[in-house]
């Protein structure tokens, strides 16, 4: 595999009786879904070939809390700044490509 490979990571750590979980998606070959479960959960699934992260409410079937919304807000708002730096860094980098292209003006 080279550097620009795409790659899911998952790694497992089991310590002081708790194990935690950790996925990272180096790929833009990532599916993502939102739903709703029963007209009563919403969820969001990030996937890939590799692994699955689903986020939904914290009650299976529970009415949604204000914490569930104010988690909704952080990802909306997280994923608002990814897509901005994602964008912002694409016409950078094209660019930067073009740039180089030119022939120097001297």
């Amino acid at each position: 595999m080279s550097g620009h490979d795409p790659y899911t990571y998952v790694t497992a750590t089991i310590g002081n009786g708790r194990t935690r979980l950790d996925v990272s998606f180096h790929t833009a070959k990532l599916d993502v879904h939102a739903f709703v479960v029963g007209n009563r959960r919403p969820c969001l699934d990030l996937s890939s070939e590799e692994a699955l992260v689903s986020i939904t409410t914290t009650g299976c079937g529970q009415p949604v809390t204000e914490q569930d919304v104010a988690l909704a807000r952080k990802i909306f708002n997280a994923a608002a700044r990814y897509l901005a730096d994602c964008e912002r860094l694409h016409a950078a980098q094209q660019t930067d490509a073009l740039t180089a292209l030119e022939p120097d003006a001297a």
